[in-house]
């Protein structure tokens, strides 16, 4: 008697289980449902230029101050790297606290061209790029809608940054140091000539800071519901 009775609970507890399971496939059926009814291609697009903007700001915001650049061991600018040979010999002439400088003032220039320049010509950039299959974007990686806009844009970005990181070089007396510099170092005897271009150096270096930011702010945005400052965030991050 007990055997059956255990039986039949056994039987009516499955039975439970089952509608259960049964009913929240069906609510998560219906959750599916109604997102993709509502995360249009165009909605999706929006959500994707928004959270990008976000990000523009958010690393403008960081990179922008003082050691924005120069502090941070990614995003620090150093010597070009096809001029790297001259760092070591220029050091030992006694020229060291010059090579230190020089270093500092290639940052202070991605640190006040960021402040001066960076959001309007990255948000003309991120406004202005055409997506295809944002809600693939969306639905991609922790940094799917950064690496589109890198991809997409980078080379058209740098046109216009390039004019604000050579008046930042200017500025703070990078341009000066490094003519100084490369005087000194191509006196030597038997040494390669150097004069790359420091501007196109500085923009790149700068613009791969600017990424780096935006991917960071995208992630949060995607894992952190708080980073998500606006209704339309909040339906296309949607988790």
């Amino acid at each position: 008697m007990k055997k059956k009775l255990l039986v039949m609970v056994f039987a009516a507890f499955s039975i439970c289980i089952n509608e259960l399971n049964a009913n929240a496939s069906e609510e998560i059926s219906k959750a599916v449902l109604v997102k993709t009814a509502v995360i249009t291609e165009n909605v999706a697009i929006d959500g994707m230029k928004q959270a990008l903007v976000q990000g523009t700001e958010k690393g403008v915001a960081v990179l922008s101050v003082t050691n924005g650049y120069f502090g941070n061991a990614d995003m620090k600018i150093v010597f070009p790297p096809e001029a790297s040979v001259m760092e070591p010999k220029l050091r030992s002439l006694g020229l060291g606290n010059k090579v230190d400088e020089f270093i500092l003032s290639l940052n202070r220039a991605a640190e006040d061209a960021a402040a001066t320049g960076a959001k309007p010509i990255f948000n003309t950039g991120i406004n202005g790029m055409v997506v295809k299959g944002a809600i693939n974007i969306i639905n991609g990686g922790n940094d799917a809608a950064t690496n589109y806009f890198k991809q997409a844009t980078k080379d058209q970005l740098a046109a216009p940054y390039q004019i604000k990181i050579q008046a930042s070089l200017d500025k703070v007396g990078a341009t000066k140091l490094w003519a100084s510099l490369a005087t000194a170092y191509n006196k030597l005897p038997g040494v390669q000539k150097q004069n790359p271009d420091l501007t196109k150096y500085v923009t790149l270096k700068a613009i791969d800071g600017l990424f780096i930011m935006i991917a960071k702010e995208e992630l949060k945005i995607r894992k952190d519901p708080a980073a998500r400052t606006s209704d339309l965030l909040k339906k296309v991050f949607l988790k």
